[in-house]
């Protein structure tokens, strides 16, 4: 049974950015599949064939391009919703950037304005938007795409993960300023997830011939799949997810369960002091 046979999306109507791949595609598709009317956004043209993707498998769905830090064009997408499908009961602002790999120093002051621009100010303008609207309508979820980046150094350039740290702070005091409205603003913490994204990291990896180890510093020794945040998407839109508010979900394996540990496992040399014990 998949994930979206668990959860029933019906009449709801849902807006999802960064629609055109990856994380923002896989929520998108998961909705429609669970019975949401979705409203794909994306500075992608590719956005269409989600939207496409979506129709064809029977559902409903809509394909808009755009720019998730533009403020007219998000206001126009909630707009839509609204329009094309008679209400906004969920948003997934997703879309972001990571700014290129830097050293610390090297990315200057119009890198940090674009980072923070699309990777935090987008999602402040999907709640600016989305948020009295569904607080009229009694209640919605509004989810946003963090990063563990956001929760510890060294999972991405500076800038970032500055940006993805803003908006795990900016889930908190969303869901503190729609306080008794019935919208619940949520964030997802991913750790490494194969996207278009994280494309060149894999790329270099297979050039490097080192492939494997991608993703083996977390405890389940791999890196992720769209669908893996997706499922978490999907239960923060649902109402399974009724009680959850102001709150960061990490989904990464493990990998922010502990510091960096350049030496043995504890684990491992628990069980190697055990044999010398035994011997």
């Amino acid at each position: 049974m998949t994930p979206q046979e668990n959860v029933d999306l019906s009449g709801r109507v849902a807006v999802v950015t960064g629609a055109a791949s990856g994380i923002g595609r896989a929520s998108a598709l998961m909705f429609a599949a669970a019975g949401a009317a979705v409203v794909c956004c994306d500075k992608a043209e590719g956005v269409e064939a989600t939207a496409e993707a979506i129709r064809t498998a029977g559902g409903r769905a809509a394909a808009r391009v755009m720019d998730a830090g533009h403020e007219p064009d998000v206001a126009a997408a909630m707009e839509a919703a609204e329009a094309e499908f008679g209400g906004l009961d969920v948003v997934f602002a997703n879309a972001g950037i990571t700014g290129g790999v830097r050293e610390f120093l090297d990315a200057g002051p119009e890198v940090w304005a674009e980072v923070l621009r699309v990777n935090l100010i987008g999602p402040y303008l999907a709640i600016r938007h989305a948020g009295p609207r569904m607080a009229a309508r009694g209640g919605g979820s509004i989810i946003m795409t963090a990063s563990v980046a956001g929760i510890r150094a060294n999972a991405g350039p500076a800038s970032y993960s500055a940006s993805k740290a803003g908006v795990v702070n900016l889930a908190q005091t969303a869901a503190q300023a729609f306080s008794g409205t019935g919208v619940r603003v949520n964030c997802i913490c991913p750790g490494l997830i194969e996207t278009e994204m994280t494309r060149p990291i894999y790329d270099y990896a297979k050039a490097m011939g080192t492939e494997v180890p991608i993703g083996m510093s977390n405890p389940l020794k791999r890196g992720g799949v769209p669908d893996e945040i997706a499922t978490a998407a999907l239960f923060l839109a649902s109402p399974l997810s009724s009680y959850v508010n102001g709150h960061a979900l990490v989904v990464d394996g493990g990998l922010s369960s502990s510091h960096p540990w350049t030496g043995a496992r504890p684990f491992s040399a628990a069980r190697g002091g055990e044999a010398k014990a035994a011997e």
